[in-house]
């Protein structure tokens, strides 16, 4: 059954926001937060500002993606990402995530400091840059300096969560610590404890990462990152939620994409009454604690079922495999078994001639027509998962070049993890029950939410 595309060619760009305010001048601690109507924040796209016309923006997106996917495949494989740095030898830490697509507003310290930090629900580590630096990137607000704060406090090395760090050393009683990502992008400092403000909400003794030497082009578009992934580290978990929720605006869309933490995590409640909600397990990987993995069933392109071995998206018994719902990462990625059964699908039912979407990045497309997309019929694309199915729209996994005049596929092929992309997630509301394992979805107007 075909879906048809309404291609106003993607624009890829939301605008700039300052967190919206949802319990005002509050401070809470870990405990008294679930006690909190919640928290509502205003993520904010990387290339809002960039002023960058629409190919620009598709193309910056799809190669970010393949950045990512190669970081998040070198985290669970233990194959390094090739950059054209030299490591050095000595230097044996875990690969993680890295950067990412959004950004949130917060500040940090006392008095507060405003700045933008990337979420990213692949890692655990929040971080922002800090004075004095060895080797910091530029950013658009002044550097942290934890000597103007009042309640900044270097966490000692015999904390808990020095040793739930990854890779720790100890110098002067402080936790260094060192969490690389990949393309020698990396940050290295001290952990330390501290206020963050969120939605006007002071959050004390936070831990995070006060990093004095900082490189990578994944972060440039921020001050820092704050993990949301499922392990100790994590902004969720220090703050003891079991919920949290984001709905992504379409990516031609200029309005916010709201994040919802808290008892606020809840999905919409015309979803609700719609009886559209789906839930599928959260699996958890003991290779991978910080991951989101769900387990993928099957595929249905348009009039055809795909059914493949379980173990085509299972977790594998070395770590490696699975799939994950990742915020951070544009394209899906399939591993090679499904994805080249899909390509497949898309190929047979599509009614146009085949076309080059190298220039993107993307390589399952079609000639457009001259007359153009409106009335273009795409196979339809559902993703089965345990006790859910994903029921995509066109616009969350087809996009047009316009430079070259290719419809591509947003899907593409991976060896040693899938990843469900946020191309694919857009203008459906996913809510994150950490206490209960649970991903819920359903399809909402996300602007309006």
């Amino acid at each position: 059954m075909g879906a048809q595309v309404q291609l106003r060619l993607l624009l890829l760009v939301a605008t700039a926001m300052v967190a919206s305010c949802a319990t005002g001048g509050l401070t809470a601690t870990s405990s008294q937060l679930g006690r909190l109507e919640g928290l509502r924040v205003a993520l904010t796209h990387v290339d809002a500002h960039g002023n960058y016309t629409k190919l620009q923006l598709l193309r910056r997106a799809a190669r970010r993606s393949r950045h990512r996917m190669s970081r998040l495949v070198a985290r669970t494989t233990g194959v390094p990402v090739m950059s054209s740095k030299a490591v050095a030898p000595a230097l044996q830490v875990p690969v993680h995530a890295g950067n990412g697509e959004f950004l949130m507003d917060m500040s940090i310290g006392t008095p507060a400091v405003a700045y933008a930090a990337i979420i990213d629900t692949g890692s655990d580590l929040v971080w922002t840059q800090c004075k004095p630096c060895v080797e910091c990137f530029n950013q658009s607000t002044p550097v942290f300096d934890p000597s103007s704060s009042s309640t900044y406090a270097a966490l000692p090395c015999s904390s808990t969560l020095c040793s739930d760090l990854p890779s720790s050393k100890c110098t002067s009683a402080k936790c260094g610590y060192t969490y690389t990502y990949g393309d020698s992008s990396s940050t290295q400092g001290v952990l330390a404890a501290e206020t963050f403000t969120l939605a006007k909400t002071k959050l004390p003794d936070v831990a995070f990462g006060c990093g004095d030497t900082n490189e990578g082009d994944g972060f440039t578009q921020g001050a820092g990152l704050v993990g949301l992934g499922r392990g100790p580290l994590s902004l969720v978990s220090q703050l003891g939620l079991n919920k949290f929720s984001y709905c992504l605006t379409s990516l031609d869309d200029t309005s916010k994409s709201p994040l919802l933490l808290g008892s606020l995590a809840t999905i919409s409640e015309s979803a609700a009454a719609a009886s559209s909600v789906q839930t599928t397990p959260l699996i958890r990987n003991p290779s991978q604690p910080s991951f989101y993995y769900v387990n993928l069933k099957g595929l249905t392109v348009g009039s055809t079922h795909i059914t493949l071995p379980s173990s085509a998206f299972a977790v594998q018994d070395d770590g490696t495999g699975g799939v994950i719902v990742d915020s951070g990462t544009s394209i899906t990625y399939l591993e090679l078994q499904g994805y080249r059964a899909l390509k497949k699908a898309f190929a047979a039912q599509m009614k146009l001639p085949a076309a080059d979407g190298s220039g993107i990045g993307l390589d399952t497309c079609f000639e457009a027509p001259a007359s153009g997309v409106d009335q273009v019929e795409v196979p339809k694309l559902v993703f089965h998962l345990d006790g859910a199915d994903l029921d995509l729209p066109a616009e969350n996994y087809m996009v047009l070049d316009s430079g070259s005049g290719a419809l591509c596929l947003t899907v593409m092929g991976s060896r040693g993890l899938s990843i469900i992309g946020n191309f694919q997630q857009q203008n459906i509301q996913f809510v994150y029950d950490v206490g209960e394992n649970t991903l819920s979805f359903a399809p909402v107007q996300c602007a309006k939410l």
